[in-house]
C-alpha cells in the first residue's frame, strides 16, 4: 500500500471518523484518528442501521464486518401510542442492528489493520483545525431550544418481548426506541425534553426510559434485566437542521448536524457523509487540489445528500412530539401503508 504525501488527521473516532478513516487507508492515504475515549464503549444511539448507510458499508466491504461482529437482521416495525398500536409493518428495506459497543470496537480494529494510526484518550483543541484535519466529534450541544432541553439515554435490557424487530413508543414527553441487537439483547434508546426549571435525576431518568406506568412501554419492560453498564445518558443535544456550508472547518457526520432520532437515520448518515468526504479528500492529499477547493466540495456533498431528508425529518419530528396528535399519527399509520411507506423514505 503506497502512502501518500499528504496524510489526514480525523478528530473523533465514531461511526463517521472510523469509516472515514477505513476508506482513506483503502487508498492508501495515511491517516491518524484522534478519539478523546477508549474502546469498547457503549454510546448513546439506536442501534438501527437502514437506508443508504448499508450501501455505503458495502461499498467499502464493511458490512459482512459487521455480520461477522454479530449485526441482527431486521425486518418489521411498530408503533405505540397511550391508547393507539400498529401491527408489526415491514420495512421498506431489511436494516440491520449492532451494539455501539462491538460495532465502535470492530471499525478501530478494522482501522488498525489497514495501517491507520489510532491515538484513544486524545483531544485535540478547536484551535487545531486546519489543512487536512477533519472533525467528526460528534454531536452539537445546545443548552436550550424553544424552552425546553433535549436529553438522550440508552440501556441494554434481556427478558424484553416484541411484537416487532422495532418498536417505537411516543409519549406527550418524548419517545423511546426497542430494537434486538447482538448478544440475546435489546437496546432501549429515548430522547426527552426538559422545560426550565424541571429537575431530571437519575432515578427519574430511568423511569422515563421504562415509559408512564400502565403504558404499552412500561409493560414492555416490566420484567426487563438491565446491564447497569451499558446505561448512558448526554443532556443539552441539538435538534436543529445545520447546513455543512455554513461551518469553517471540514466536518462530517453529526459535527455537521443530528438528524431527528424518530427517523431511525442517524448512523446511516454517519457513513454516507465519510464516503462522501473520501474521494474530495485523497485529491487532496495527492495533491490535485486545495484545501480550499476541497472543505467545500465535502460540504456541498453533504448537503445535497442530506437538505431534504432533513427538512421531512424536521416536521416529522414536530408531529410525533406534539401529545394531540401521537394517538392520531399512530392509529394513521396502522391503517395506511402509504403514509408509513412515505414518512420512511422521505427521510432516507
Amino acid at each position: 500500500m503506497v502512502t501518500s504525501v499528504k496524510p489526514i488527521i480525523i478528530v473523533g473516532g465514531g461511526l463517521a471518523g472510523l469509516t472515514l478513516g477505513i476508506g482513506l487507508r483503502q487508498r492508501g492515504v495515511s491517516a491518524a484518528l484522534w478519539e478523546a475515549g477508549h474502546y469498547p464503549r457503549h454510546r448513546i444511539c439506536g442501534e438501527f442501521i437502514c437506508g443508504r448507510g448499508q450501501e455505503t458499508l458495502a461499498r467499502l466491504g464493511l458490512r459482512d464486518l459487521l455480520e461477522r461482529a454479530g449485526a441482527v437482521g431486521a425486518n418489521t416495525a411498530a408503533f405505540f401510542s397511550a391508547t393507539q398500536s400498529t401491527r408489526p409493518l415491514p420495512l421498506p428495506s431489511r436494516a440491520m442492528c449492532l451494539s455501539r459497543f462491538t460495532l465502535d470496537a470492530t471499525l478501530a480494529e478494522k482501522f488498525r489493520e489497514l495501517g491507520g494510526e489510532l491515538w484513544e484518550g486524545k483531544r485535540r483543541s478547536d484551535g487545531d483545525a486546519g489543512e487536512g484535519v477533519v472533525r467528526a466529534t460528534g454531536r452539537r450541544l445546545q443548552a436550550e431550544e424553544g424552552g425546553a432541553r433535549w436529553f438522550g439515554m440508552k440501556a441494554h435490557a434481556r427478558n424484553v418481548p416484541l411484537t416487532a424487530d422495532l418498536e417505537m413508543h411516543v409519549s406527550p414527553r418524548g419517545y423511546v426506541g426497542l430494537c434486538r441487537v447482538n448478544g440475546g439483547m435489546v437496546n432501549v434508546c429515548g430522547l426527552f425534553r426538559r422545560h426550565a426549571g424541571e429537575s431530571v435525576g437519575p432515578q427519574n431518568r430511568r423511569e422515563l426510559l421504562r415509559g408512564p406506568t400502565g403504558s404499552p412501554l412500561h409493560q414492555r419492560l416490566a420484567s426487563a434485566e438491565f446491564d447497569e453498564n451499558s446505561f448512558c445518558a448526554v443532556a443539552g443535544l441539538s435538534l436543529r437542521p445545520y447546513q455543512a456550508v455554513t461551518r469553517a472547518d471540514c466536518c462530517i457526520g453529526d459535527a455537521i448536524t443530528m438528524i431527528p432520532p424518530v427517523t431511525g437515520n442517524g448512523m446511516s448518515m454517519a457513513f454516507e457523509s465519510a464516503e462522501l468526504a473520501i474521494e474530495p479528500l485523497v485529491a487532496w492529499s495527492r495533491g490535485e487540489i486545495s484545501w480550499a477547493e476541497t472543505q467545500p466540495q465535502i460540504a456541498r456533498r453533504c448537503d445535497a445528500a442530506f437538505a431534504r431528508r432533513l427538512a421531512w425529518a424536521k416536521w416529522l419530528q414536530r408531529f410525533v412530539l406534539t401529545p394531540s396528535l401521537q394517538n392520531a399519527l399512530v392509529r394513521f399509520a396502522a391503517r395506511s401503508d402509504w403514509f408509513w411507506r412515505m414518512a420512511f423514505e422521505k427521510t432516507r
